[in-house]
């Protein structure tokens, strides 16, 4: 398995990309520390406009600070109760005000791009009955960081971020009663289906963790990204990122590191990623999104052969 990379992009004015989901000719972008859904065209990676998810008055510099943020790290496509596509956006957990998402609803996908945003409507979720259950799955002293989400035809992903050690950690939950769960709190909270670990690569000593995730094609494709850091929340020195495939039936998985065309390791942070074209079977055309921790963010176009 390879990971080449064949362009990078910067994208000003999109504070630190943490998740990048396409749907129909738009790639929607989400931050963790802004309070917008960024559009951009997925074919030219133009800006296409934005939706506003919350209202904050943090935002002056341009990111919301550490303490106060929902830390939205992770999106997934899927189909509301009401049968209405759209995105489910979920906040880390890794703090008590991180037990937070969003749904926004996509009612015009195929529309064209520029069209009103009114293309898009937004629920603020309450997450925190669902992570309660996720974090009865984690061991004692271990921070709930929910970094990646996928859907399949069934089942949520969500993906745990483990550092400090410990395996990374995949909960698999009834698709249907979760969302109708987020949507009407007077539901019952679902049982987690589902707890896969895995053993991550691991540079200069610290672990890759989950960063990014998508389902196509009966295929769970992975993002993992490597920090020196021991901490859920405080940032580390960024060492590399890898591209993965995890076989959900086996509970195994398949990495192969993240590199240019002339064979340098790419030493930046992907945080989510997204099928843009398949060549063949095994011959995908990816769209990674990628964060500097320091407000910067940039969109890769990379090859990946399995």
């Amino acid at each position: 398995m390879t990971a080449t990379i064949l362009s990078e992009t910067v994208l000003p004015h999109l504070p630190s990309a943490s998740g990048v989901e396409i749907v129909g000719t738009t790639a929607y972008v989400v931050s963790d520390d802004a309070p917008y859904l960024y559009l951009l065209d997925a074919a030219t990676l133009a800006p296409a406009g934005q939706v506003q998810l919350f209202e904050t008055t943090d935002f002056g510099t341009g990111r919301i600070p550490k303490a106060t943020k929902p830390d939205l790290e992770s999106m997934a496509a899927a189909v509301g109760p009401a049968g209405v596509a759209g995105l489910l956006l979920c906040g880390s957990g890794s703090r008590p005000n991180r037990d937070v998402g969003y749904y926004v609803a996509l009612p015009n996908a195929e529309a064209p791009l520029g069209s009103a945003p009114p293309h898009t409507a937004t629920q603020r979720l309450d997450l925190h009955p669902l992570y309660m259950q996720l974090r009865a799955h984690l061991a004692a002293g271990v921070v709930l960081n929910i970094e990646a989400a996928a859907t399949t035809a069934t089942e949520l992903l969500l993906l745990q971020r483990s550092v400090g050690g410990g395996p990374a950690l995949l909960f698999a939950l009834p698709l249907a009663a979760t969302l109708a769960q987020l949507f009407d709190p007077r539901c019952v909270v679902p049982a987690v289906a589902r707890v896969l670990s895995f053993q991550l690569p691991v540079l200069e000593g610290y672990a890759a963790g989950f960063s990014g995730a998508t389902f196509v094609d009966g295929q769970l494709l992975v993002t993992a990204s490597v920090e020196a850091t021991a901490d859920a929340v405080a940032d580390g020195a960024m060492l590399g990122s890898f591209v993965g495939v995890v076989n959900l039936v086996d509970q195994t998985a398949a990495f192969a590191r993240l590199a240019w065309a002339d064979g340098r390791a790419y030493l930046g942070k992907v945080e989510g990623l997204a099928v843009r074209r398949t060549h063949s079977p095994g011959r995908l055309e990816l769209l990674l999104v990628t964060d500097d921790d320091l407000g910067g963010s940039t969109a890769l176009v990379a090859e990946v052969r399995l």
